[in-house]
């Protein structure tokens, strides 16, 4: 290439924009969103996100369904007052045989004295029909007023009621872990699709440099001042940077398409909030540990089911005891009515069910939730460290960087003026111009690593609705 240095310094004057034209590309700032783009923070996407996500909309339901269920069954064992009434018609037919009654009226002249025998026998005796039917009908009306009020069933009702109340509470938890899930998955997708639509900028502009470089490695070629394998070695880094372009830009519409359902918006929406770092550590793991052993649902759920199963031995040792109710009734008529009370006792002395095997089941459960919740503290725990843990590694990767992005930065600088002055080639510079896109989206990406990993130990740690405080605590801004 020595002695080629004279022609190829004379080729490339007609190239003075373009060999700084990579730098500053790569740091030009996107372009504003169009009209039919929704531009949202993040504070507002979630705004819009808790307004219209039908996951919570149907945890909000399920907790209204138990609410309501607990709310009707507070009065249960109180006393209940109903109120009949019927109105009746009838017809009754009741047929006589009346043979009988002819045979014992023939034969009672044999039986009176015999100065009266002659007598009788001379007078008619009437003859009855061989039988007679008797009807009977009438129509009527009837109404009364019954009361009934379990005095004492055992505890059945206490155990009732606390069980659904139990289900309330776990209802509640579903959905205070479903919140949870809906602001990681909006942290995900809001700051991912940022990170698709920075990569697909860097991925265009370099296809766009590395054009140029090709177009200017034809012309070289045609003027005798590289080999034909540089010619080719330049197409197919161009090719190699459309590929990458072509995919950036799929992923990104693809991350902007999710964003922007996950929103509920109707065209595309353009993300205001940038990736971020806190440059110093976040609060020590304890701080998160704790948190998570009071705040996390998956242990309220536990703490529910628990309940549940205590309200279940409840119930199951109530039908054992006694049940003890007063009752009445009366007529709801004027003057001389019809009524009854009294108070009635019922003891199951043998039953085919087996008591005492439920009641074991029973206390079974209630020891299956306190063991899982002794494993569901030890996993939180553990999750919540795992995830502090990724959380100061990302922060270290994106602090490490900086001398990475520096480094290309320089290499891009010393292979533009090494082109100027002969001693690099169009693939040096090409390769510096690609490395330094690859690089800066590796940085982007530790970005949103870390961006990640908070939203997902503020999760573990039931302190998801403070992502925002984070936000506004960030002294890295990836713009």
């Amino acid at each position: 290439m020595q002695r080629h240095r004279p022609a190829l310094r004379s080729s490339l004057l007609w190239l003075p924009a373009l060999l700084g034209f990579g730098a500053a590309a790569l740091a030009q700032a996107p372009a504003p969103p169009s009209a039919d783009t929704l531009a949202l923070s993040f504070d507002a996407a979630r705004a819009r996100m808790l307004d219209r996500s039908d996951k919570l909309a149907a945890a909000r339901a399920a907790v209204d369904a138990k609410e309501l269920q607990r709310q009707g069954l507070q009065g249960l064992g109180g006393p209940t007052v109903s109120i009949s009434g019927l109105a009746y018609a009838y017809n009754a037919n009741l047929n006589l045989d009346l043979d009988p009654l002819n045979q014992k009226l023939g034969q009672a002249g044999a039986m009176l004295p015999p100065s009266l025998q002659g007598f009788v026998s001379r007078l008619p005796i009437p003859q009855l029909p061989n039988s007679y039917t008797l009807n009977r009908h009438d129509t009527g009306a009837n109404a009364s007023v019954s009361a009934v009020w379990p005095l004492y069933l055992g505890g059945a009702t206490d155990a009732v009621r606390g069980f659904v109340s139990a289900q309330t509470r776990e209802a509640q938890a579903d959905a205070e872990q479903a919140g949870h899930e809906v602001d990681t998955l909006l942290v995900q997708r809001y700051f991912s699709a940022q990170l698709a639509q920075r990569a697909a900028l860097l991925r265009a502009q370099a296809e766009r440099t590395i054009a140029q470089h090709d177009a200017a490695a034809q012309k070289m070629l045609a003027a005798g001042v590289i080999s034909r394998v540089e010619r080719l070695q330049a197409g197919a880094a161009y090719e190699e940077a459309r590929r990458n372009a072509r995919k950036a830009e799929d992923d990104a519409a693809l991350a902007a398409v999710a964003l922007a359902r996950t929103v509920r918006a109707e065209g595309s929406v353009a993300p205001q909030t940038p990736l971020f770092i806190l440059s110093t550590p976040v609060e020590p793991l304890g701080y998160f540990i704790d948190s998570a052993l009071v705040r996390h649902p998956g242990l309220g759920k536990v703490a529910a089911k628990k309940s549940q199963a205590e309200q279940l031995h409840e119930g199951e040792e109530a039908l054992r005891r006694p049940q003890v109710i007063a009752f009445g009734t009366r007529e709801l008529k004027s003057g001389n009515a019809d009524w009854v009370a009294g108070v009635g006792v019922r003891w199951s002395l043998y039953d085919s069910v087996d008591r005492n095997a439920l009641s074991a089941a029973s206390l079974k459960q209630i020891e299956q939730a306190e063991r899982t919740d002794a494993q569901a503290r030890s996993d939180i725990a553990l999750l919540v460290e795992r995830n502090w843990r990724a959380l100061e590694n990302a922060r270290r990767q994106y602090l490490e960087m900086k001398v990475s992005v520096e480094l290309a930065q320089e290499v891009l600088r010393l292979r533009t003026s090494g082109l100027r002055e002969g001693t690099s080639t169009t693939l040096d510079l090409i390769d510096a111009e690609t490395n330094q896109a690859k690089v800066l989206t590796e940085r982007a990406q530790a970005a949103n690593d870390y961006v990640q990993a908070l939203a997902q130990l503020l999760e573990s740690a039931g302190l998801s609705d403070s992502f925002s405080d984070y936000i506004a605590r960030a002294d890295v801004k990836v713009n």
